[in-house]
């Protein structure tokens, strides 16, 4: 399946161009499923349809999706105290009705994770177009399986299965109950989720488009959002410049706009492939106004981003991990090893990645920022390395 995921600054139209992708891609003949996080119904307004909880038909070939943030973290917290059943009973603490539970912060999040799994495991469709939330909320969104992964796998280690067999022994030992399978299936089966997430982010079908006005707010943004989508292994498929002044004379009050967009565009199209969407006037309201919009056409992925590690033992007795990282400044680097791990930050980002296996016997020997690639080196162990007899 073909997944294109859209975002931008708040108030960049994101949600509008969603639409309109999903539009264009149905009215293709390409049976699309167009995904929303809004809790106002932003995309029901640009379709010209109510959506929500229940997936409806926009149109032929389109459905539309608002997942249920709150009744999906309900129908998850009544699971979870069934489970819990005993010790929650040991505890002595009184259950939760489901009338009065409030969604916690990241709830929506995870809501829309799980629906976006949901979605690419349907054969309904050929193409999800997914509106992501704001800028910020969606790099932390692209991060979460990874980062939540990882915490589980800290927490309740998968060896530490292996004891299961003798922790009813060990409870009558001790003399208090001993954890339950329940909470090894718990993490086993979020595990499971949260990987099938991370598969289709991480798909060769799976692109980012962003969103943003052209001008300095919007310019700082894509910046920003380049740096973070490239420490996630992602890059912008295409840079859509949203709500374009057409041209007016010298003298009209457009011209002081319309010279600040035309500065960013100039800028924006040094570095980014950028399609510009004209101003309608107007918030798109209905098929005909999304049609006007002219956003691009749906095309094939792009090719994904490399992390290649190169050989340069011959020459500089080194092997070269080299990580694109466009818009990362020297000042606002940082690597740590830490076990087979490499902890990278650039400016506010910050990403824990496994390194490959080659590298695991080797020490960090430095590292270099050159026109937007960081160049991390690597010597080889000598108490690791293979060597060779003579």
């Amino acid at each position: 399946m073909r997944t294109i995921l859209i975002t931008g600054p708040g108030g960049s139209g994101r949600t509008s161009v969603a639409a309109a992708t999903a539009l264009d891609a149905a009215r293709e003949g390409t049976r699309t499923l167009v995904l929303s996080a809004d809790r106002a119904d932003t995309l029901g307004i640009a379709l010209g349809c109510a959506t929500g909880a229940v997936p409806v038909e926009a149109g032929e070939n389109l459905t539309a999706w608002r997942p249920d943030a709150a009744e999906r973290f309900r129908e998850d917290l009544t699971a979870f105290q069934s489970r819990a059943a005993h010790v929650l009973d040991l505890l002595g603490a009184a259950r939760l009705d489901a009338e009065e539970v409030t969604p916690l912060p990241g709830a929506e999040e995870l809501s829309l994770l799980r629906a976006l799994r949901d979605a690419a495991l349907s054969e309904r469709y050929e193409l999800l177009v997914v509106d992501l939330p704001p800028l910020p909320q969606a790099l932390a969104l692209l991060a979460l399986p990874e980062e939540l992964r990882r915490y589980l796998r800290r927490l309740l280690p998968p060896e530490r299965q292996a004891a299961r067999a003798l922790r009813p022994v060990l409870g009558r030992f001790a003399g208090v109950p001993m954890p339950s399978d329940w909470l090894y299936e718990t993490a086993g089966r979020w595990d499971l989720e949260l990987a099938a997430v991370e598969a289709v982010l991480a798909d060769a079908g799976t692109s980012v488009r962003l969103v943003a006005e052209p001008g300095p707010a919007g310019a700082e943004a894509v910046r920003d959002a380049t740096l973070g989508l490239a420490l996630r292994g992602l890059r912008p498929e295409v840079l859509i410049a949203n709500r374009v002044l057409p041209e007016a004379p010298a003298d009209s009050w457009l011209a002081g706009p319309l010279a600040q967009q035309r500065k960013t565009l100039d800028e924006w199209e040094e570095r980014y492939d950028v399609r510009p969407v004209r101003h309608l006037g107007r918030d798109p309201q209905g098929a005909d106004d999304l049609a006007a919009l002219a956003v691009p056409p749906v095309t094939p992925a792009p090719a994904p981003v490399e992390w290649p590690v190169t050989d340069r033992l011959a020459e500089d007795g080194v092997l070269v991990w080299r990580l694109p990282l466009p818009g990362a400044v020297r000042e606002g680097l940082d690597l740590i090893r830490r076990g087979d791990e490499l902890v990278v930050s650039a400016g506010q980002f910050h990403r824990i990645v496994p390194l490959p296996s080659a590298l695991r016997r080797c020490t960090v020997a430095g590292a270099a920022l050159r026109d937007g690639v960081l160049d991390v080196r690597f010597a080889p162990d000598p108490a690791l390395w293979p060597t060779t007899g003579r």
